[in-house]
């Protein structure tokens, strides 16, 4: 069964960006916008920061956030981050206690959401222990490996924080992407700049370097060299 085209489809947009919506800026847009929902004014945690990290953060700026908090092992990151809307960042290496105890003593008892978007299943325990009691949220967006066990005190389930995960920012794909790319087409989203570099195929050795290095976010691979 054929849908009709919606009138409301954009028909221009450019391919050459669209291909960013197939995974990892719609996870990560998706699991802010969609899971954790955070209010204007409030405080969000994103622990890693790479492409789907910082689309996760893209969606806090568009919700407004007010503190949008980066958590990563890999400094370097840091100032690409603040063009996604990071204001503050922390490198758990640089502390002799647990990071979510840091975070917590930053915001004067935890965040109003976090997302976990590295898929360190200690990262996953940190971001669900510290948002804040009552009304907090945590998502889990990264994939852990097969044998990893997420472990945590009950208390902080008592406490009425809140534990979530999402697949592809739970997106419908044929129904909600559309959406995603009238964001762009209004400007609220900015896909440009999650495009780090551009190699032709006869380079492609170079994207992989690029990746395995953590030095790129999408690696724009052209077929015509």
């Amino acid at each position: 069964m054929s849908v009709p085209p919606s009138p409301s489809r954009p028909t221009s947009a450019p391919i050459r960006l669209l291909f960013l919506l197939s995974c990892c800026i719609s996870t990560g847009l998706g699991a802010t916008l969609n899971v954790a929902k955070p209010k204007k004014g409030q405080s969000v945690a994103i622990f890693g920061l790479g492409a789907v990290g910082l689309a996760a953060a893209e969606g806090a700026r568009i919700a407004g956030a007010s503190r949008i908090i980066g958590i990563d092992l890999n400094p370097s990151r840091f100032n690409e981050a603040k063009n996604f809307g990071v204001t503050e960042f922390v490198n758990p290496k640089d502390y002799d206690k647990p990071v979510q105890e840091v975070i917590a003593e930053m915001t004067n008892g935890g965040v109003d959401r976090s997302l976990e978007c590295s898929g360190s299943i200690q990262a996953m325990i940190s971001a669900f222990e510290c948002v804040d009691d009552g009304w907090g949220v945590a998502v889990l967006v990264g994939v852990p490996n097969k044998d990893d066990a997420f472990k945590t005190h009950p208390m902080n389930f008592l406490n009425e924080r809140t534990l979530k995960g999402t697949f592809f920012g739970n997106y419908k794909p044929r129904t909600d992407i559309p959406g995603v790319v009238e964001k762009y087409m209004n400007k609220e989203l900015e896909l440009e700049k999650f495009i780090t570099h551009t190699v032709s195929f006869s380079e492609i050795n170079k994207a992989f370097d690029y990746m395995l290095k953590g030095e790129s976010l999408r690696c724009v691979i052209r077929m015509d060299g």
